[in-house]
């Protein structure tokens, strides 16, 4: 246990992971609450479109992905509020875009199908210092923004009109959330990869609201499972061989039935 915690590529996972998955569960809580959620699996289908153009282009994806991505989801914000669709159906519209690009791209590159491949289910064991320092940075400036419109968040999440009322820009605080959770989208894409990135901005925030007594309460808890799931599933799938993000995300599965019957219980 001791040598497993002195590898670098392990401290390297745990750090950047914990970051991340601290983010997501903050950005969680106000998605599920907003009903908003899916938005992070339609931009994950973006991510998709912007690897694979990163990748056809010999450039970073996380670095072509994240303006690419913001671009996006402010693309879904437009579509709700120009062309008066429902917001599942803007996602809709802007995911199916963005994979259809990517597997376009990749069929026609023909050369990075590994690469890309490896992008769809994550591999944190193997991020490098310097996507860890990206991680650790983005994180903590997604984090920073959270807490300065903190009370905007608030006012928004639970009367958007009464927030308009009292003065607060919801449209910039709207355009904002979606764009920290693009950010975010395409960080967690490394920790659990492309296909299973909204089940870290989900299964935490669900997984608090079955127990929480209040909007702090929900958060703190949720950013401990996230926290908790990330280190845990880590840890196990290293020593049992196993996929590292479908581990984390089952993990985190678990902590929802636990807080689920523990609700139903008590």
């Amino acid at each position: 246990m001791i040598d497993f915690l002195t590898y670098g590529f392990i401290q390297r996972a745990f750090i950047a992971g914990s970051f991340i998955a601290f983010v997501c569960s903050m950005l969680g809580v106000l998605l599920v609450l907003r009903r908003f959620s899916l938005i992070g699996d339609g931009l994950a289908h973006v991510t998709f479109g912007s690897v694979a153009i990163g990748l056809f282009l010999k450039q970073e994806p996380i670095y072509v992905s994240i303006p690419i991505v913001m671009v996006c989801s402010l693309w879904i914000l437009k579509l709700i509020e120009k062309a008066r669709l429902y917001g599942d159906a803007a996602i809709g519209i802007v995911s199916s875009v963005g994979i259809a690009g990517g597997i376009l791209l990749a069929s026609v590159a023909g050369g990075f199908n590994v690469d890309l491949f490896s992008y769809l289910f994550g591999n944190i064991l193997s991020i490098s210092k310097a996507e860890v320092f990206t991680s650790v940075t983005l994180s903590i400036v997604v984090l920073i923004f959270i807490s300065f419109f903190y009370h905007e968040h608030f006012s928004t999440t639970f009367d958007e009109e009464f927030a308009k009322v009292s003065g607060i820009n919801t449209q910039r605080i709207n355009s904002l959330l979606v764009l920290l959770t693009s950010i975010t989208v395409v960080l967690t894409m490394k920790v659990v990869g492309i296909m299973l990135t909204s089940a870290l901005l989900i299964l935490p925030a669900v997984t608090a609201l079955q127990i929480a007594r209040s909007f702090k309460h929900t958060m703190v808890i949720s950013s401990l499972v996230a926290v908790s799931s990330v280190i845990l599933g880590i840890s196990f799938s290293f020593f049992a061989n196993l996929p590292t993000g479908a581990t984390i995300v089952m993990i985190n599965l678990l902590f929802f039935i636990g807080a689920f019957l523990f609700r139903n219980a008590f």
